[in-house]
């Protein structure tokens, strides 16, 4: 039987505003079957974890770092980069579903069906006002341990990028407010942390064309 779950407000109307809600008491089986594939569900040590919707700003930034880093990564011939909802499951009792990860050549083949059970080289979040403690504190523990080894958070409303490089078992931490985040685990890749925060955001064919034209093919 599959549960139907809606998130209404007081007057039990559909709730409008950012919201994370935690349900307690699943397993992972459970998750894996009953979670709708079009939403942001993650599955965290007996917890759904369930997202509202993102914003039209939130996907905007999203494809347009899709579009850099997917080109890159073809032009280049290296992995390959996936977007959510598609689940990873970062560690035995934790599945996430990060807006952007790149995968190293050798877990390609391996990305198959839900959840991945790969480990991504370089993990990208889009950081919301209903997000921010999990993705600055709870998915930085949790990607350290899983050994990912580079995790970009991506903060639209600080206009900073904070850029996570692990260092034996941590994360060393970098704020990037201008200038080039040049990627340790994407050979060659880069961008421009202002391009992130321009209004409108500029076109991504000639921010990519920059990009390929000033990396040097490995």
């Amino acid at each position: 039987m599959v549960t139907r779950v809606m998130v209404v407000d007081e007057r039990k109307e559909l709730l409008r505003e950012p919201y994370v809600v935690h349900l307690g008491g699943w397993s992972l089986e459970r998750y894996l079957q009953e979670a709708p594939d079009h939403l942001i569900w993650e599955f965290v040590r007996g917890e759904v974890v369930m997202h509202s919707p993102a914003t039209a700003e939130h996907q905007e930034l999203v494809g347009f770092l899709y579009r850099l880093m997917a080109g890159y990564c073809e032009d280049r011939n290296w992995g390959k980069i996936l977007t959510g909802p598609a689940a990873v499951q970062i560690l035995p009792e934790v599945v996430r579903e990060p807006d952007l990860f790149v995968l190293p050549p050798e877990a390609v083949s391996r990305a198959k069906g839900t959840p991945l059970k790969v480990r991504p080289a370089l993990v990208v979040e889009v950081i919301s006002p209903s997000t921010r403690t999990i993705d600055l504190k709870e998915k930085v523990e949790e990607y350290a341990l899983a050994r990912i080894p580079e995790y970009w958070a991506v903060d639209s409303e600080k206009r900073e990028l904070l850029a996570h490089r692990l260092a034996g078992a941590r994360f060393q931490r970098e704020h990037l407010s201008r200038g080039r985040v040049e990627s340790r685990a994407v050979p060659g890749l880069w961008l421009d942390v202002g391009w992130l925060f321009q209004e409108p955001l500029p076109p991504a064919a000639g921010c990519l064309r920059e990009l390929l034209e000033s990396s040097v093919k490995g």
